[in-house]
């Protein structure tokens, strides 16, 4: 117990000292062009620079909060891990601003990418069923940002993170070798009606009734050997991945679950599958009971859940939490698990 209280406060002493050495936040927006002009990807960067002016909010709209940085900053030059983000169905690179913040002050760099046909702004069933491309446009942020210092700044190559929300965690599971049998997912859709949220999107996306090639294609490894480290926030379409793949992953996982049991995606069938069959070592959990699975989006104004309802019925849930705490201390307890196992796993 001593030993493991001295690891975890020589971590905070890390963490510490990453802290001091972060400047502010930059931030800019960048195309990724695809050469056969069917994906090209908007990507958020959020980076250390020695600039302080002028500051602008990113993220911010009537109805979320943004956060304060320094817009198309130049980066630091100081070598830094890398941290990619994926958003869940219908979101954006928005809804993590948050934790992308907290990650930059802790001396990360972060990118997150719209993933076309299952962002807020393009919903498209056709792209959206070829789940395939999401762990690949991560990659291709990857690729960009290895190559071009310029962008967000110097990235170790040996330290690189993915995060995941939603669809999002999904798709940071299949980066870290998870691979997915359509089969499978639609039996589990059968045996366990209550995945209400899971199967409903796979059946409106079109992944059920997808042909010889595209389930191929969807069940191929997905794995990027650069990724060592993996987070899921409350993760869904858990159930498709195979037992064996989860079992063989060998960077350390960590498993983020709200708690709200009368969400349409019941924890224990999602995040507790991953738990079930990932391995036993390298695998930290997390739930927490108060929060509900739109926790982990930005922190919603006064006003926005009627705002929310107004435009578009049924959204004012995007500002549900679970009743307990407000949702600022529940990101500040996601923010320091993230921080704690981050530090650890990418030492």
């Amino acid at each position: 117990m001593a030993f493991r209280f001295l690891i975890v406060l020589l971590l905070g002493i890390l963490m510490s000292l990453s802290v001091a050495q972060a400047g502010s936040v930059g931030f800019r927006t960048i195309r990724l062009a695809d050469p056969d002009g069917r994906r090209d990807l908007s990507v958020a960067l959020w980076y250390s620079t020695d600039q302080s002016d002028p500051v602008t909010l990113a993220g911010d709209n009537p109805a979320f909060i943004g956060i304060p940085v320094v817009e198309n900053a130049v980066p630091d030059n100081t070598l830094r891990p890398l941290v990619v983000l994926s958003h869940g169905h219908g979101g954006n690179w928005r809804n993590q601003i948050w934790l992308a913040e907290a990650l930059v002050s802790a001396g990360y760099r972060v990118a997150a990418p719209n993933h076309p046909g299952t962002t807020s702004r393009d919903r498209r069933p056709e792209e959206a069923a070829r789940l395939w491309e999401r762990p690949h446009d991560l990659s291709r942020v990857m690729d960009a940002l290895l190559a071009d210092p310029s962008l967000a700044g110097p990235v170790d190559p040996g330290r690189i993170a993915v995060i995941g929300h939603s669809l999002g965690g999904w798709t940071a599971l299949a980066l870290a070798g998870g691979r997915f049998d359509r089969a499978r997912f639609a039996k589990a859709c059968i045996q366990h009606p209550e995945m209400v949220a899971s199967c409903r999107i796979a059946e409106e996306d079109g992944n059920m009734g997808l042909g010889t090639v595209e389930r191929a294609a969807l069940g191929q490894d997905m794995r990027d050997p650069r990724i060592r480290a993996a987070i899921s926030l409350d993760l869904g379409l858990a159930q498709g991945f195979t037992p064996d793949s989860l079992a063989v992953i060998s960077v350390p996982v960590l498993v983020i679950a709200a708690g709200d049991t009368s969400s349409a995606l019941p924890t224990d069938l999602e995040s507790g599958y991953l738990l079930n069959y990932l391995p036993k070592e390298g695998t930290e959990s997390l739930r927490i009971s108060d929060a509900a699975h739109f926790s982990f989006l930005s922190l919603c104004k006064p006003g926005a859940t009627a705002l929310l309802e107004d435009e578009h019925p049924g959204d004012g849930i995007l500002c549900h939490d679970g009743g307990g705490r407000d949702r600022e201390a529940i990101h500040k307890q996601v923010i320091d698990r993230v921080l704690l196992f981050l530090a650890a796993a990418l030492r």
